[in-house]
C-alpha cells in the first residue's frame, strides 16, 4: 500500500470517528474545501451589489430596474432548491457541488459582458446555482462525520464560513476592483468557481472507487451505494421528510425567522438616518456590528450545540433566541437613544444566527439520509423569506411606520416561536 493511500485512509477513519467532536480547526482542515466553496458562493451576488451603479451604467438601464434583477435569483433559488431537493440525497454530493460552481462560473462569464439580458440571466444561473451547491455543501460536510455532534458542527462551520464572507465580502471585492473593475472581479470569481468545480468532480471520483481510502473506507463506500440505490423516489422523499419528527416546524421556523430578520435589514440603514442622522459612511459601522454580532453567534452556538454534553438542548437554546431576536428587534425599533440601538443591533444578529445554527443542527441530527432534502427546502424556504419580510416590513412601515414594521417583523418572530415549541414537542427521546 502505497504511502498516499495510506494517508488518505487515516484521514477518511479521522473523519467519520465516533469519538469527541474534533477541535474547529481539526474539522477545517477537513473541509476546507467546502468552506471555500461556500465561501465562492456568495460572491457573484455581493459584487453586483457592491457595483450596482457602475453596472447599470455599463448595461444602459437604471439602478432601479437593474436591482430589481436581483428578485430573480431569489425566485429562480427558490424554484430550483425546492425542485431539486429530493436529488441532493440521490447523487454523490461532490457532483452537486461540481455543478452548482460550474453554473455560478458561467453566471460570472456572462454578468462581466455588462448586457442587460445576459445580466438577467446572471442573476437567474446565480440564483439557481446556490440552490444546489449550499445544501449540497453543508449536506456533504456532516455526511463526513458519524457522529451527530459532529456531523451537526460540520454544518455549522459552513454556515459560518457564509456568515463571515458575508461580513468581509464587500470590502474584498471592492479592493481589487480598484485594479480592474468590477468585471475583472466576475472574471475572476468565474476562474475560482471552475478550478472548484474541477477540484469538487475529481473528489467525486475518488470517492467512487472502491477500496480508494483502505478496505475499511471500501466497505462504507459499498454501503452508501447500496443505500443510495435503495433510497425513495422523487415524491416519496417529500412524504418520507414530512413524516420525520419536527422537521416542518423546523423548516418554517428558519423560512419566518429569516423573513424577520431580512426584512429588518431592508429598512434598517433609513431607519438610522431618519432617527440617528447617520449617513451611509457611519452606517457601514452599524452594518459591520451585526455582521460580526451574527457570525460569532452561528459560531458559537453551532460549538455550543456540538458538546459532549450541550448544557440547553438546541430547541430550547432556538426559543431562547427567538425570544432574544424579538425583544431586541421591536426594542431597535422604538429605540430613541443610540446608545440602546447599537447593542440591541448586535442582539438582533446573534439571536437569529443562533435560531439558524439550531435549525441547522436540528435537521442534520434529525433527517439521516434525507438530510440533502431537508437542507434544500430549508434553503429554498429562506428564499421565500427574503422577499416576504421586505413586503410585510414595507407594509408594516407604510401604515404605521416604524412601530409598524415592527409589529409585522415582531408578528413573523412570534410565529415562528410558535413552530419553534411544535418542534420542541416533536422532539425525539435522544434530543430532548
Amino acid at each position: 500500500m502505497s504511502s498516499e493511500t495510506k494517508g488518505q485512509e487515516v484521514e477518511a477513519h479521522a473523519d467519520v470517528s465516533p469519538g469527541a467532536v474534533p477541535g474547529d480547526l481539526r474539522m477545517a482542515r477537513t473541509l476546507w474545501p467546502f468552506m471555500l466553496a461556500s465561501a465562492v458562493g456568495l460572491v457573484p451576488f455581493t459584487i453586483f451589489s457592491t457595483f450596482l451603479v457602475p453596472i447599470a451604467h455599463a448595461s444602459d438601464s437604471g439602478v432601479a430596474a437593474m436591482g430589481q434583477l436581483r428578485g430573480l435569483g431569489g425566485l429562480a433559488a427558490l424554484a430550483v432548491g425546492t425542485a431539486l431537493a429530493p436529488l441532493i440525497d440521490r447523487v454523490r454530493k461532490d457532483w452537486a457541488a461540481a455543478g452548482g460552481l460550474a453554473v455560478l462560473a458561467l453566471s460570472a462569464a456572462l454578468g462581466a459582458t455588462g448586457e442587460f439580458l445576459l445580466l438577467a440571466a446572471f442573476c437567474l444561473l446565480v440564483g439557481a446555482g446556490t440552490a444546489v451547491l449550499n445544501p449540497a455543501l453543508t449536506a456533504a460536510a456532516a455526511d463526513r462525520f458519524d457522529h451527530d455532534a459532529a456531523a451537526g458542527r460540520a454544518a455549522t462551520l459552513i454556515t459560518a464560513t457564509q456568515s463571515l464572507t458575508a461580513l468581509l465580502a464587500a470590502p474584498l471585492v471592492a479592493l481589487p476592483a480598484v485594479l480592474w473593475g468590477w468585471q475583472g472581479d466576475l472574471w475572476a470569481i468565474a476562474a475560482v468557481a471552475a478550478v472548484l468545480a474541477v477540484l469538487f468532480v475529481v473528489r467525486g471520483r475518488r470517492a467512487e472507487r472502491p477500496g480508494a481510502h483502505g478496505e475499511k473506507n471500501g466497505e462504507k463506500n459499498g454501503e452508501k451505494n447500496g443505500e443510495m440505490a435503495a433510497r425513495p423516489g422523487y415524491l416519496a422523499s417529500f412524504t418520507l421528510l414530512g413524516a420525520l419528527p419536527g422537521v416542518v416546524p423546523l423548516l418554517f421556523v428558519a423560512m419566518l425567522r429569516t423573513a424577520a430578520f431580512m426584512g429588518y435589514l431592508a429598512y434598517l440603514a433609513a431607519f438610522y438616518d431618519e432617527r440617528f442622522g447617520l449617513a451611509p459612511g457611519p452606517f457601514a459601522l452599524v452594518w459591520t456590528l451585526s455582521g460580526t454580532s451574527f457570525f460569532l453567534g452561528n459560531l458559537v452556538a453551532g460549538r455550543l450545540l456540538s458538546a459532549e454534553r450541550p448544557k440547553v438542548s438546541g430547541e430550547r437554546l432556538m426559543a431562547l433566541a427567538l425570544l432574544v431576536a424579538l425583544a431586541a428587534l421591536v426594542g431597535v425599533f422604538f429605540a430613541r437613544s443610540l446608545f440602546l440601538a447599537l447593542p440591541l443591533t448586535a442582539l438582533v444578529g446573534a439571536g437569529h444566527a443562533t435560531v439558524a445554527a439550531c435549525v441547522t443542527t436540528l435537521l442534520v441530527r434529525r433527517c439521516g439520509a434525507l438530510r440533502g432534502t431537508a437542507l434544500s427546502l430549508n434553503a429554498a424556504g429562506m428564499s421565500f423569506g427574503v422577499f416576504l419580510g421586505a413586503g410585510l416590513g414595507g407594509v408594516g412601515l407604510a401604515l404605521g411606520g416604524y412601530p409598524g414594521t415592527a409589529a409585522a417583523l415582531g408578528g413573523l418572530t412570534l410565529v415562528a416561536l410558535a413552530f419553534a415549541r411544535a418542534a420542541a414537542r416533536s422532539a425525539p427521546a435522544a434530543e430532548g
